[in-house]
């Protein structure tokens, strides 16, 4: 059984960063693609990045040149780089594996103004 588990989040003020990581446990074959999603207070959860196993990686444009995504060669660990925060980034962020439909609990990010 495969498990997700991300961390990292935190209080930021705006214009900081933080790197979130998700860390997947039990048989990791068929993990990838992965994403990274969050969900703000009162909106629903959407997609922030993703990344294959053979290291592409996407992120969307309301992020682009702020957040990336990497990860190590298909291996069990993901990252979500944040840089220059925002406060409408404030939001739980989770991590999920596309291929498997399975998310982790998430990681609380808040940025002050």
């Amino acid at each position: 059984q495969v498990k997700l588990a991300e961390s990292g989040g935190g209080l930021v003020q705006a214009g900081g960063s933080l790197r979130l990581t998700c860390v997947a446990s039990g048989d990791i074959s068929n993990i990838y693609p992965m994403a990274w999603h969050r969900q703000a207070p009162g909106k629903q959860r959407e997609l922030v990045a993703t990344i294959t196993g053979g290291g592409s990686r996407k992120v969307v444009n309301s992020v682009k040149g702020r957040f990336s995504v990497s990860g190590e060669n298909a291996g069990d660990t993901i990252y979500l780089q944040m840089n220059d925060l925002k406060p409408e980034d404030t939001a739980v962020y989770y991590c999920k594996s596309i291929k498997m439909d399975i998310w982790g609990q998430g990681t609380q990010v808040t940025v002050s103004s």
